[in-house]
């Protein structure tokens, strides 16, 4: 479905309004939802779908899985979560595993981006090159 312009920019600008201190509150969202479906403007299912795909796309923005070959200490999370906070804001969701496969070090997942600073990957690679 081709979404307008203009319900672009009014999605755009209802994201905006749902944001406390940088971070998205999800009872601002399910109210400006619920209020556009009660008023239905001109373009309302335009406004909701870009409304949805922005509030996704943060969400996942948000959302961070580390994996470790042991399990992370206290300090070494606190560490980790500062330098997170320090480089994609604050309200992260971290999700910490442990996979042994990994062998050493650290993969961190934020959202699209990816950080692997484990041996299996450095093997990895060292194995494409021959």
């Amino acid at each position: 479905m081709k979404i307008t312009k203009q319900a672009q920019r009014e999605a755009r600008q209802l994201f905006r309004s749902c944001l406390a201190n940088g971070v998205l509150d999800e009872s601002r969202v399910r109210e400006a939802a619920s209020l556009i479906a009660e008023r239905k403007p001109h373009g309302y299912v335009g406004i909701l779908t870009r409304l949805h795909r922005l509030v996704k796309l943060d969400l996942a923005k948000r959302t961070v899985r580390v994996d470790s070959a042991t399990p992370a200490t206290p300090e070494q999370a606190a560490g980790l979560r500062a330098s997170l906070e320090q480089r994609y804001g604050a309200g992260l969701d971290i999700t910490y595993g442990v996979n042994p496969a990994l062998i050493g070090g650290v993969r961190v997942q934020v959202g699209s981006d990816l950080y692997d600073g484990s041996v299996k990957a450095r093997l990895d690679k060292l194995q494409q090159s021959f």
